[in-house]
């Protein structure tokens, strides 16, 4: 899915559309209006499955190009990421062709939620799908979790690790579970790669101060969630 992200803050714009791009949108960033409108206006008409514009852009605003979107009867969602926070914008903006209204400063999971909601509105199936427990939540089609307010980013081992551990909560998954998991169809790897690959994935999910999540049961595998109050000390 196409998504064309019109923001003059480049500070904002470029870590923005890489979260994206992770969330497996093709994204195209412009820096201002003019060079939204040549991109909309350019063969394949309606190339574009999203339109995040920023309403304060130079040349031309992000107003006007919603504006000449919707005279050309192009109706490819728009959703206005702005600092522009007064009902009256709001309603401006929406009553000039916008579907959705997001104000700066926001929450990096409000957007995502909100790009996929309008591209569901569209017709088009993201397949996200979206785990959580104990405060830990994983988005595993972007690769992104969070926890605490924070965003991680994951690799993809790191992804297929953490949704398994999350599909079988307070579970003990013995090495080979998790190696055939991992490496299906394959010769499994050492356990050191395994315990190498949870290494990695503590680090992001377990800052200090944080709950334990992830368990070693000495001799057997892992367990992932909270510590039970009657399960025995973690041996390492």
């Amino acid at each position: 899915m196409r998504i064309l992200f019109a923001e003059d803050e480049v500070e904002l714009a470029a870590p923005l559309g890489r979260i994206l791009g992770q969330a497996g949108y093709a994204v195209q960033l412009v820096h201002d209006g003019a060079a939204a409108l040549d991109a909309l206006t350019q063969p394949p008409m309606n190339g574009y499955d999203l339109v995040i514009l920023d309403w304060m852009l130079p040349q031309v605003s992000g107003l006007e190009v919603c504006q000449q979107l919707r005279k050309m009867g192009n109706l490819t969602p728009v959703l206005f990421l702005t600092a522009r926070d007064t009902l009256d914008d709001r309603v401006q903006g929406l009553d000039a062709g916008a579907d959705d209204y997001l104000i700066k400063p926001f929450e990096l999971r409000e957007l995502l939620a909100r790009v996929r909601a309008l591209l569901r509105r569209q017709g088009a199936s993201t397949m996200n799908q979206i785990i959580s427990l104990g405060g830990l939540e994983l988005d595993s089609e972007s690769r992104l979790a969070y926890r605490n307010g924070r965003v991680i980013t994951l690799a993809e081992k790191e992804t297929q690790l953490l949704a398994y551990f999350l599909a079988h909560p307070q579970q003990v998954l013995t090495h080979d579970e998790i190696r055939n998991y991992l490496w299906p169809g394959h010769h499994p790897p050492s356990s050191n790669v395994l315990a190498a690959q949870i290494r990695l994935l503590r680090r992001k999910i377990e800052r200090p101060g944080e709950t334990v999540l992830i368990h070693t049961i000495y001799g057997k595998g892992y367990r992932f969630g909270e510590q039970l109050e009657d399960a025995p000390a973690d041996l390492t």
